[in-house]
């Protein structure tokens, strides 16, 4: 892995907004004013951002959330965890797991959860290896 490549939080809408185009590689029919819409709203949430950066370019890319539930206890959720195609295989995903990882540990959290969608079998691979074991399905049930 390079050298050159610095890891750090997004914290700023406009900056989130620029990274778009990592988010289509996992949202590819989203269109970018939707995704400012759910930003938006994800914020107040403490919804929170962070980054591998090459320069000025972002080529790997996270969103989290910390919480509690009654079967993991207080937690670190990984949501859109992407990585650029032409720094795949690099380590940037492993980069980026590690600073989530310690950002959990910081936090005093117990566990860390994501979903993966079911035809990302590159990703699967990587979590498993990494180890997150599959606790069970995620249901989804559009509205409307």
């Amino acid at each position: 892995m390079a050298t050159h490549l610095q890891i750090r939080e997004i914290t700023e809408l406009t900056e989130m907004l620029q990274q778009f185009p990592l988010i289509q590689y996992l949202n590819p029919h989203m269109e970018s004013s939707r995704y400012e819409t759910l930003l938006r709203l994800m914020l107040p949430q403490q919804y929170r951002m962070v980054g591998v950066f090459d320069g000025p370019a972002c080529v790997g890319l996270s969103g989290y959330w910390l919480g509690t539930k009654l079967y993991s206890g207080k937690y670190l959720e990984i949501d859109n965890f992407v990585v650029d195609e032409q720094y795949r295989s690099q380590g940037i995903g492993k980069l980026l797991l590690d600073w989530l990882t310690a950002e959990a540990a910081k936090h005093q959290c117990e566990t860390m959860m994501l979903d993966a969608y079911v035809v990302n079998h590159a990703a699967h691979k990587f979590y498993l290896r990494e180890g997150f074991v599959i606790k069970g399905f995620h249901f989804l049930k559009r509205l409307g």
